[in-house]
């Protein structure tokens, strides 16, 4: 029997590069984002608030993350009936707002990557934009 798990993560640095080219790509296209990485048990590893982002999408952005690193799916997939019962159900840590991406690197799971401050649509193409700038896989969108 296994007595320990090694989880693989994405990086402090490699956070940090997802939250700056999820920022440059929001201005790119007018819009001031929010941004959060977290590691695949939803612990918080890089953030930052583009100037003129609104306050809630600071934390919009975090439960995108926390989404996308725990389905490991983009978010925006659940139907109407779990959409509701997913925040309610996790204290509102999760949500099905598009706009959160896994983080994976040759086909391992290493996070969530949360955009937030956009409209979901936007949200879900500076996400998709951000890992193509750091190399990492494409994802399917919700």
């Amino acid at each position: 029997m296994d007595t320990i798990h090694m989880q693989p993560s994405v990086t402090a640095y490699t956070a940090l590069e997802l939250v700056n080219a999820a920022l440059a790509e929001g201005k790119a296209r007018g819009v001031a984002v929010s941004a959060a990485v977290v590691d695949p048990g939803m612990n918080l590893i890089a953030f930052a608030k583009a100037d003129g982002a609104t306050a809630h999408s600071a934390e919009t952005s975090r439960r995108k993350a926390n989404t996308a690193a725990s389905t490991r799916r983009a978010t925006g997939w659940m139907g109407t009936d779990l959409d509701p019962a997913l925040a309610l159900g996790t204290g509102l840590a999760l949500t099905n707002i598009r706009g959160g991406v896994p983080i994976r690197f040759d086909d391992t799971h290493a996070g969530g990557l949360g955009i937030a401050g956009g409209t979901p649509v936007q949200d879900a193409e500076v996400a998709g934009a951000a890992l193509a700038r750091v190399g990492a896989q494409k994802v399917s969108p919700a």
